[in-house]
């Protein structure tokens, strides 16, 4: 079967075959879309939660202080969910050197409103004490957003960055923050020097052995989760491969038969021998029809006409086996042979005939020409299993697709637009013993058939 998304330009005995670069390229931007939409769909949850959170906090501090000076940090969380939507917009899968700028803007604005002096505050509390509040653990929050939006190297880079600006802030405030008068004495007269409450107490004391302790835990994390991240986009990959076999499959089999392949272990190159029903449909006339049309017309018209054939094979549990120039093979009861697989074939080409009619109901009332088919249909036993070296192709090979394509030549001759062989009428009515499947054909026997020493019995439409 040919991968009809991926055809190449140059045809070769008069089939097309992929180009193995066009092939990988397509693969390439399946995943990148994929990956795209993650990415689309994780800021989107990024930015919900972030404004949530935001939220939560905004009535917790309401609540807990509530005081004029709540309002600075309120304007700071306000800054970040604005931040928030910048990212939205900036995001996208790659290096974005704006979205890393965007996420960098994040912590400055985190680490300047927790470890910086509020402008609207009346306390004189040492700067000291900003960092006993434990506000460090806000961070966490952007570090779990970010974990649905950003790739594990951002996500571990979120985490040196905070460590980094974290540090030099302390580094900042330690340096050039000066001790409060009298509170250091105060608690030293209170527990004594050699203390260790001292330490936990004093005002003025930054207990930098614990504003270590943070974020090397917070760093911790962050590697962790990073790599948590790397590992789920593998198996988003993964499963970006999975979804691109499975819509390829879908290009050949209806969709209860790419159920089922995806759901069996067997594999599809194991060579069996199978009965199999095989369809052949072609426009008759199609050289003549083509030949005073523009070429956009005429891909137009086999656009048209073979979607509306592919749908019916689909609609009738059939396998597209692959496109023929202006026509196109099917066949039923492949990879698996089901319980009405001539049946299918039978109702399909009628379908077929039905589609085409109210094609042509359309293509009059526009002014275009009819266009007329011929189906060939027969069932017998066939070889499938893979062909090819480097490249693989699922084939149906046999005596029973030789005959079903000359069964469809044969539509001219008897002028007809449907021939079924004797032996998928004989199949067809053991599978439903109760219809008459030939109800509207005309026996035909003693049939030339070319490529067969025998003679053959078939049945026309009429």
């Amino acid at each position: 079967m040919t991968d009809t998304a991926l055809i190449s330009s140059k045809p070769k005995n008069g089939r097309y075959f992929p180009d193995p670069a066009e092939a990988q390229a397509a693969e390439s931007q399946y995943v990148l879309d994929a990956l795209e939409n993650h990415k689309r769909q994780g800021l989107e949850l990024a930015v919900k939660a972030r404004w949530i959170a935001m939220a939560i906090f905004v009535v917790f501090l309401v609540i807990v202080h509530p005081r004029i000076e709540v309002i600075y940090y309120i304007g700071i969380m306000g800054l970040v969910c604005l931040n928030g939507w910048f990212i939205q917009r900036a995001g996208r899968v790659g290096r974005s050197r704006m979205e890393l700028f965007l996420i960098f803007i994040d912590l400055f604005l985190m680490t300047l409103g927790m470890v910086g002096p509020n402008p609207l505050s009346t306390d004189s509390l040492p700067l000291a004490m900003q960092y006993r509040f434990d506000n460090f653990i806000y961070f966490f929050v952007i570090l779990a957003a970010g974990t649905m939006a950003y790739s594990w190297r951002t996500v571990i880079a979120i985490g040196v960055w905070t460590t980094g600006m974290w540090l030099v802030a302390l580094g900042l405030a330690v340096w050039f923050t000066l001790p409060t008068a009298g509170l250091t004495e105060a608690a030293v007269a209170a527990f004594g020097a050699d203390s260790d409450l001292l330490q936990f107490l004093d005002p003025n004391d930054f207990m930098l052995s614990l504003r270590v302790q943070e974020v090397i835990v917070f760093l911790i994390v962050a590697i962790t989760l990073g790599f948590s991240v790397r590992r789920m986009n593998t198996l988003l990959l993964s499963n970006a491969g999975l979804e691109r076999e499975r819509a390829n499959l879908s290009r050949y089999f209806s969709p209860n038969v790419v159920e089922q392949l995806s759901q069996n272990d067997e594999p599809l190159k194991q060579v069996k021998i199978q009965n199999v029903a095989v369809l052949f449909i072609d426009i008759i006339g199609f050289t003549r029809l083509a030949a005073d049309r523009d070429p956009h017309q005429v891909i137009a018209l086999l656009r048209g006409f073979h979607g509306r054939m592919e749908r019916e094979v689909f609609r009738h549990n059939g396998t597209l086996d692959k496109y023929l120039g202006d026509g196109l093979m099917a066949t039923f009861g492949t990879p698996t042979a089901g319980e009405r697989d001539a049946s299918n074939a039978l109702d399909c080409a009628l379908a077929m005939q039905e589609s085409l009619t109210i094609w042509n109901r359309e293509r009059r009332r526009q002014g275009e020409p009819e266009i007329q088919a011929g189906i060939g249909i027969h069932f017998g036993e066939t070889l499938l299993g893979d062909i090819g070296a480097n490249r693989l192709e699922y084939a149906v090979i046999g005596t029973a697709v030789n005959v079903a394509a000359r069964l469809e030549e044969m539509t001219r001759r008897l002028q007809t637009p449907i021939v079924m062989s004797d032996e998928l009428r004989h199949q067809a009515q053991q599978e439903q013993p109760a219809s008459n499947l030939v109800r509207g054909f005309d026996c035909h026997p003693d049939q030339e058939v070319r490529g067969l020493d025998t003679a053959m019995t078939v049945w026309a439409r009429r």
